[in-house]
């Protein structure tokens, strides 16, 4: 594609980038079959190659609207098209680029710009975000039925982490929401790594990976918890912990992009390159073990929902699936398994019909094979998911551990 960037954007500390993955693209449209956004709408401009068009108009001078805005908001982040793209088109990077400039240009309406700034306020603060989902399951009963399937009903005391007793150390991202809304996803994670030989090493000053701050306008705020994580893991990096463990694969997908997104940080460039080396998904550490030694039974067919962020983000699709069969998973058939669940982290909120149409398109492929139990990897899929009310919906590893029980 041909570009004819301002001196402006090609001063920026990413335009040349911008331009290189803009001229990646060659107009072939592949993108499009597998966007879920121009699948539901059918708007070029609602798909890959529309957006990138888009924001090579106004990163060429022309003036940006709200309706460019819209364009962009309405993407899933999926990174769908990128699996797809025989070009290998950088696109979820170019839309970071594009939707930091035209926050520049364009002043989001009030209702946008607190709904945006609330989300940032509760969502990556663990306490705030457990005080106020204690006050609404308390008021859950009193509220209309369209507000109480938003809130999900009390999770279960989780049962015990196991003792530090294993030369192998590992961390493990706790996450921001994740320790309210499923507490027992990293106390099973951990003891499933205990079983291996594997110690869950504690680093109570992680908090949020910075990815809802990053895209919600706020990409400054989401490198800055970024680097607050890296400070956080790096004395028990030093002492030898030979990874850091994801439950939830959007949180994942982020951290292993601290090295990209942190490469022109002098003070942080050089931890943050090792931290995504180190990070990786809880799939992927047992992909890598004699997983016979845990004498897994599981007798439920389950219908497994793999995240974009696992599949698209992470490539780890294949591997997943094949490691959860290893593991003794019955898995039912799941047809177009690609297309993204419509959570995306808070485009459940922001784009909240859009992301409904897509939940229940992706429940009737997750259900069209009967499973007992939808089985998923992260913790926006599976409240997302569950808020329908239809299959039950749990993450992998709490339905491996209660099978070793």
């Amino acid at each position: 594609m041909q570009t004819n960037l301002t001196d402006t954007v090609k001063a920026l500390a990413r335009g040349k980038e911008a331009e290189a993955i803009m001229r990646s693209c060659v107009h072939c449209g592949f993108c499009n079959a597998t966007c879920p956004t121009y699948q539901v709408l059918g708007d070029e401009l609602d798909g890959p190659r529309g957006r990138i068009y888009l924001i090579k108009s106004f990163l060429e001078g022309a003036q940006a609207t709200e309706k460019t805005q819209a364009h962009l908001d309405r993407c899933l982040s999926c990174r769908n098209c990128e699996t797809t793209c025989p070009s290998g088109v950088d696109f979820h990077s170019l839309l970071d680029i594009g939707r930091e400039q035209i926050a520049t240009q364009v002043r989001r309406p009030f209702g946008q710009r607190l709904l945006r700034g609330g989300l940032r306020l509760v969502i990556p603060r663990r306490s705030v975000f457990g005080a106020l989902l204690k006050i609404g399951q308390s008021a859950r009963p009193w509220l209309p039925n369209t507000v109480q399937r938003k809130i999900p009903t009390k999770p279960a005391t989780p049962k015990p982490r196991p003792v530090a007793r294993h030369a192998r150390r590992m961390l493990m991202l706790e996450g921001c929401v994740q320790p309210s809304l499923s507490p027992n996803t990293n106390a099973a994670a951990a003891r499933v790594l205990d079983k291996l030989g594997i110690t869950v090493v504690d680093a109570p000053r992680a908090g949020c990976c910075g990815a809802t701050d990053y895209h919600l306008d706020a990409q400054e705020k989401g490198l800055e918890r970024a680097r607050r994580n890296i400070d956080a893991w790096w004395p028990a990096i030093e002492a030898g912990a030979q990874a850091i463990v994801q439950t939830a694969s959007g949180c994942g997908a982020f951290v292993k992009e601290y090295g990209k997104l942190l490469r022109g940080d002098p003070l942080y460039a050089e931890k943050a390159k090792r931290v995504s080396e180190l990070a990786v998904d809880l799939v992927e550490v047992l992909g890598s073990e004699p997983l016979q030694a845990l004498n897994a039974n599981i007798g439920k067919t389950v219908a497994f929902h793999c995240p974009c962020t696992m599949q698209h983000a992470q490539k780890l699709g294949t591997l997943a699936e094949q490691t959860l069969r290893r593991l003794g998973f019955h898995l039912s058939p799941v047809a177009d398994a690609h297309l993204c669940c419509g959570s995306a982290g808070t485009y459940s909120i922001t784009q909240p019909a859009l992301s409904r149409q897509l939940r229940d398109n992706k429940l009737d492929a997750l259900e069209s094979g009967k499973p007992d139990v939808i089985a998923t990897a992260n913790i926006g899929c599976q409240m997302h998911l569950a808020s329908a009310g239809r299959t039950p919906v749990r993450h992998w590893v709490e339905l491996l551990d209660e099978a070793l029980l």
